[in-house]
């Protein structure tokens, strides 16, 4: 051994010797010629020398450790080996790292049946703690792809079973995230953190680590050195969760939770790492890993573990967060908690202590009514609402009693005199949140276990609950809860969710629980809360909005399908929603809650009122259609359907079409024409094919939309076809009915476009007849059926037919707008002759005042005007003979005298009048003689 070092010690000191030789020389040349950076090129020379050194030392290594002759000598491999180490101490190159990595692989495979080469891997491993070394700033991005693969294969060398190996690889990969200033060492420099860092997320190394989970059975300390690990690599990078994932990370972690470690920070740890997982990793990867058998056998035994042995608060968090990831793993679908029999056994746990059990589990159980126990409270609860998406969990639900608990638990606050008799309960605050929180879960299982709801008198203690939130009762709500907010200093919230609770279960239309709730009055009482909301002068608020939808919509689901309730409804009803009507959709895209107001309210007029004459006559009489048509006006799109629905159902009462018809709205508009508008704005959503006057077009698609014609389908027979559905999907078929109502003819206030469109919706049903049976036609020639002949001939006659009709249709449109056309020409020819006319006597006036101006400014025109003045009188005065040619003329002046007849009767046959008459013989004569005569 002295031998060899000497040798190797005498061949490097002969190798060094040229190197440095010439590198004096270089210096000194430099000197010569560069004085002023004479020593900056020394130190580069150097540094360049080393690095050619250290490279040809490396690829020399690799051939004495790869080569046939060399392979075995192991005293030799051991001398160099140590050398590069001492070497390479402060840090490897960048440019090193590839044959570094292969010589790491190269001692790990040796160390199996030569252990000293790991321990040359061990210092090895050492110096990876340290940050890479570069020579250059471009090193970094040259040799990038060389440290990510270096990374990488120190993840893989933790296939080595030798504990200290692996815990060195664990240290070096978590040293990676210490920040280490950026120093000068041997004219060489440190990469930055934030670059090993890249390095880092871009390698397999949280891939490798998680799989090297299973080799670490029978070394403790390693694996909690591994979960911390891990649990760093989590927490600050997305890119290392995803690798973790993909190799079953969040499984891995779970099935070793409850491995012996008496320390408990594996357990700890391996929370804190699912945790990471779930919050920077794919979410359903991870519920979808956990929620095998085996993961969810494992997580309920270090639940209840924690469960029944937690006392520090750090343990009562563990077991929060536990319970929060079982949370997660119930909303997937495929979860195993019921099977796993998880859901059972929480059960007493979930019910404790609202009701008494004999379970010794629960005896046990020690709660101390903290924050924390509030917490795991409520995620049990919670963790109810996403269990009951399984049927299977509802039987569990009944047999622990489940809905008694919720119900006792949402019972009003007891006194304090109640409190002070037990030793142990919830402050005021924490019964106010669990109190909603049982509200707001029996929301979604109440409806799905009405027989227990019914049993424990679900409806009474709500029904109660609700006298207790209209009470004047001083209670001052907290509304520190996500279910509290809104209603903090009240009882807002408890009305709000109890509320919801109520219109959940009637919702279902189960008539045992609605004629529950008739029988205790609750149509009364619920009309009665709604007023008294009305009349408080709070603005409404959010909360406020969504209890009076929630009201509106459970006196609908109650008197939806009985007469006797919509009397009790009663005209207080009906002037409760016409209130509601009067408001309009101006706020309806406010965000607070009015479009559901709106459309409650008009769903429970549909409800309540239209079938009951009772309800109607006073819903005419208070002019509720006129409401209605107004708010057609003034409601979005969306809302028509439901209005155009309600009124076609009250147009079954007689007196509601005259109503109709006697409707306008400010600006004019009848119902006929608002019904003829939306009835071309619903066509030119669909695509009907129109002319600009809202003609037809083509006659064999005078209803055919453009949804239909992209589906040209057949249909199975149990499946309703595209020309069927298109009654119900759009409101032409609820305008026609209407129509058919009111009637097609004197119809008042329309245009000749609306009798155009009024031609079309006249013939709807034919039109819609002929589609369907185009649409049979159609669908026999894609099944390549051939019909007998006198059902062809059917066929065709009934399409030629449906073609007809619309040729008639087009036809008398076309008449229409002929007519108009006539209309608007006669209306142009006499406003032009209005104007003609007009201009004609503004030229009329101006030539008199031409002549006047003449007259009065020109002394010879007065002249000629007055000698032709005097021309036209000698002209015009009387001649002999004048009398004979003229008749004489009379007219009648004034009554003389008056005299009663001899039969003393009245009128014309029984008085004598005289009146005098005058005569005009000629206009030329200036004086007239008047001579008297007697008329009997």
């Amino acid at each position: 051994m002295p031998t060899v070092v000497k040798d190797q010690s005498k061949r490097t000191n002969e190798v060094l010797q040229p190197l440095k030789m010439n590198s004096a020389k270089v210096v000194q040349r430099k000197k010569q010629d560069l004085p002023a950076v004479g020593p900056r090129s020394m130190e580069t020379e150097q540094s360049t020398s080393k690095s050619k050194s250290k490279t040809l030392d490396l690829n020399n290594v690799l051939r004495l450790l790869e080569g046939h002759l060399t392979a075995n000598l192991k005293e030799r491999h051991m001398l160099v080996l140590w050398k590069l180490l001492k070497r390479n101490q402060i840090g490897f190159l960048l440019k090193d790292l590839s044959g570094i990595a292969k010589i790491l692989n190269i001692c790990a495979d040796k160390g199996k049946d030569q252990p000293d080469y790991w321990q040359i891997l061990l210092e090895a491993v050492k110096i990876c703690r340290l940050p890479f070394l570069k020579e250059r700033t471009s090193d970094e991005l040259n040799y990038a792809q060389e440290g990510i693969d270096f990374i990488s294969n120190l993840g893989c060398l933790m296939r080595v079973p030798e504990a200290e190996i692996r815990q060195q690889i664990l240290e070096s990969v978590i040293s990676l995230y210490s920040s280490v200033d950026e120093q000068i060492r041997d004219g060489l420099q440190q990469t930055s953190p934030g670059y090993r860092l890249q390095l880092l997320e871009l390698s397999d190394m949280a891939q490798s680590l998680v799989l090297s989970m299973s080799t670490l059975e029978d070394q403790p300390s390693v694996r909690l050195q591994l979960l911390k690990t891990l649990k760093v690599l989590s927490g600050f990078s997305d890119r290392n969760c995803s690798l973790m994932l993909n190799a079953r990370g969040a499984e891995v972690i779970c099935l070793h939770m409850n491995e012996d470690d008496p320390t408990g920070q594996v357990l700890l740890s391996s929370a804190e790492i699912l945790w990471n997982l779930l919050e920077r990793g794919c979410k359903d990867k991870v519920t979808t890993q956990l929620s095998s058998m085996e993961c969810v056998i494992s997580l309920k035994e270090a639940f209840f573990f924690q469960l029944l042995n937690s006392s520090h608060p750090s343990d009562l968090q563990l077991r929060n967060d536990l319970l929060v990831i079982t949370t997660l793993i119930a909303e997937h679908p495929n979860s195993r908690l019921v099977e796993s029999f998880f859901a059972k056994e929480l059960m007493p746990f979930i019910t404790f202590p609202e009701l008494k059990t004999l379970d010794p589990l629960v005896q046990n159980l020690k709660l101390r009514f903290n924050h924390e126990d509030l917490k795991m409270k409520k995620m049990m609860l919670n963790l109810l609402v996403l269990m009951s998406k399984d049927l299977a969990a509802l039987q569990i639900y009944k047999e622990g009693r489940v809905i008694l608990a919720l119900l006792t638990l949402a019972e009003p606050p007891k006194s304090t005199t109640e409190l002070r008799s037990t030793s142990r309960h919830w402050s005021s605050v924490q019964q106010e949140d669990l109190q909603l929180q049982a509200l707001a879960t029996l929301t979604t299982i109440a409806p799905l276990m009405l027989d227990d709801y019914m049993s424990y008198q679900g409806n009474a203690r709500l029904l109660l609950l609700l006298d207790w939130c209209t009470g004047k009762d001083v209670f001052f709500g907290q509304g520190h809860s996500f279910h509290g907010s809104g209603g903090k200093g009240s009882k807002k919230s408890q009305m709000r969710h109890c509320i919801r609770v109520l219109r959940s279960v009637t919702s279902v239309g189960e008539e045992t629980v609605n004629q529950d709730l008739c029988d205790q009055g609750s149509i009364g009482q619920l009309l009665g809360i709604l007023m008294q909301m009305e009349s408080s002068t709070d603005d409404d608020d959010a909360a406020t909005l969504e209890m009076k939808s929630d009201l509106l919509l459970t006196l609908s689901a109650l008197c939806e399908n009985d007469m006797h309730r919509k009397e009790l409804f009663g005209s207080e009803g009906v002037d409760m929603t016409l209130h509601f009507l009067k408001r309009g959709c101006d706020k309806f895209y406010s965000g607070l809650g009015h479009n559901k107001l709106v459309l409650s309210t008009v769903d429970c007029v549909w409800s309540c009122i239209v079938g009951c004459y009772t309800t109607e006559d006073f819903f005419l009489a208070r002019e509720g259609v006129f409401l209605l048509l107004q708010l057609l006006v003034s409601s979005p799109r969306c809302v028509h359907c439901t209005v155009l629905a309600t009124l076609l159902e009250l147009c079954d009462n007689p007196n509601t079409p005259p109503q109709i018809l006697s409707w306008s709205d400010d600006t004019g508009v009848t119902a006929p024409g608002l019904l003829l508008h939306l009835w071309r704005q619903e066509e030119e959503e669909l695509g009907v094919q129109r002319s600009k006057q809202g003609a037809l077009t083509d006659v064999q698609k005078p209803l055919l939309t453009q949804y239909q014609e992209d589906t040209q389908l057949s249909y199975p027979a149990d499946m309703p076809s595209a020309a069927v559905l298109d009654v119900s999907e759009n409101l032409r078929s609820k305008i026609y009915s209407i129509f058919c109502k009111i009637g097609f003819q004197d119809l008042p206030g329309l245009k000749t476009k609306d009798y155009v469109t009024l031609s079309i919706v006249r013939r709807y049903l034919d039109f819609k007849v002929g589609e369907v049976w185009q649409e049979i036609s159609r669908e026999l020639v894609l099944d390549e059926v051939q019909p007998i002949s006198p059902d062809e001939e059917a066929l065709s006659n009934i399409c030629r037919t449906a073609e007809d009709n619309a040729r008639k249709v087009m036809e008398e449109q076309r008449s229409m707008l002929e007519r108009q056309e006539q209309e608007k020409v006669g209306e142009e020819k006499h406003m032009y002759t209005e104007m003609k006319t007009h201009w004609r006597q503004q030229e009329l006036t101006a030539k008199t005042w031409d002549s006047y101006q003449a007259k009065t400014s020109n002394y010879e025109a007065l002249k000629k005007v007055k000698a032709q003045r005097r021309k036209n009188v000698e002209l015009f005065r009387h001649r002999p003979g004048d009398e004979d040619l003229r008749p004489e003329q009379h007219f009648l002046g004034h009554i003389v005298a008056v005299e009663k007849g001899l039969d003393g009767g009245s009128g014309p046959a029984g008085v004598r009048v005289t009146v005098a008459r005058t005569s005009m013989k000629g206009a030329e004569l200036c004086r007239s003689y008047p001579h008297q005569n007697h008329l009997r």
